[in-house]
């Protein structure tokens, strides 16, 4: 079952319904329309929670492809059918809490399940494995038009509340050992990445890792095409991603980012650290190009949230029941191994490299 009929969650039905038996709920029927070729429908409203517990205990597994402000309410509903799920809603509470609740009922949850945060969980998970000891990592990574327009250089690819939610979350980063909270556009500078250049601004998604990864510095920073960003932070400092103007202020920029244009993932992680007494680094590199079915932000984040519940449903005892980051999953070698494959195998580029 596949919660949110959106860009993502019709990449993940489509992706699953070739092994599966997949059912689409939605509170628009306009989106329920694009999955019914490959998955069965039904209209649905998260927030008539006796209807989607109802609805979760009919089914093996929930895949939550919702908004982030209704990602906890989602994994609460999961919890309480006993039903073991997969969310990649990046919402904006700590998963964690839920964590003593879903071992008590016997259900697996991996949070956090997408593209980033998610695969880059993973490949971190694997990383602290390889090392006796992590100093340094930096996560960049973006999600852009390959050919940006003015002014905002930005095509929407996701939900535009969420996007705006990046820029006015605090970000969480780990300094000297210690969480620190920083204003995302504290650091906005230019970066070059695959022969291409960029802007980078300090984002939350580091998440789950601050709790299960022990480094002396860790942060992630979000990519833009140059141009973006500063247009955005004038936009806020304008206080026009207040909660109370957001509506008005989506209906005039929300046009802005809708123009023709394949989009492309990408993703960098450095680490550097210690092996048998030894400097060490360790790299991953991501690379996606939309296709003709879907754009790479649903490929990328759809297909890893597909990869993410196939390894559920087959190793469910070996993962056990509570809330699983996905760096739990990265830190054994077969399960790496199998997400890794599995996204090589849907045309998405993978390289690790470490020396």
């Amino acid at each position: 079952m596949v919660l949110g009929a959106g860009r993502v969650g019709q990449a993940v039905a489509h992706d699953l319904a070739e092994e599966h038996q997949v059912s689409v709920g939605d509170v628009y029927t306009e989106n329920l329309e694009r999955v019914e070729k490959f998955a069965e429908t039904f209209q649905l409203d998260i927030k008539n929670k006796q209807e989607t517990v109802a609805k979760m205990e009919e089914h093996d597994v929930v895949v939550g492809a919702l908004p982030g402000n209704l990602g906890l309410e989602a994994v609460k509903s999961a919890v309480e059918a006993g039903t073991d799920m997969v969310d990649v809603s990046f919402m904006p509470e700590d998963p964690f809490s839920l964590h003593g609740e879903a071992k008590k009922k016997g259900v697996s949850v991996v949070v956090d399940a997408g593209f980033g945060p998610g695969m880059s969980n993973v490949f971190m998970g694997r990383i602290e494995e390889e090392m006796d000891r992590l100093e340094k990592v930096i996560i960049r990574i973006g999600g852009l038009p390959l050919d940006p327009e003015p002014p905002l250089y930005y095509k929407l690819t996701w939900s535009p509340s969420d996007l705006i939610e990046e820029y006015v979350r605090e970000a969480r980063i780990m300094r000297d050992g210690e969480v620190v909270k920083v204003d995302p556009f504290e650091k906005i500078k230019d970066v070059e990445l695959d022969g291409k250049g960029f802007e980078e601004f300090y984002s939350d998604g580091l998440r789950t890792l601050l709790k299960t990864i022990d480094a002396e510095t860790m942060e992630e920073t979000t990519l833009r095409w140059k141009g973006h960003l500063e247009r955005m932070k004038v936009l806020r400092e304008l206080g026009f991603f207040e909660k109370k103007n957001l509506d008005q202020t989506l209906e005039v920029i929300k046009p802005l980012m809708e123009f023709e244009s394949k989009d492309f993932c990408i993703m960098d992680v450095k680490a550097e650290g210690e092996e048998d007494g030894d400097k060490v680094e360790m790299d991953y590199f991501f690379y996606d190009e939309a296709d003709e079915k879907f754009s790479s932000m649903a490929r990328s984040t759809g297909y890893a949230a597909a990869a993410f519940t196939r390894l559920l449903v087959r190793e469910r005892e070996k993962i056990g029941p509570g809330i699983i980051p996905p760096e739990r999953l990265g830190r054994r070698k077969d399960h790496h191994d199998l997400m890794v494959k599995e996204l090589k195998d849907r045309g998405i580029t993978i390289e690790i490299e470490k020396r």
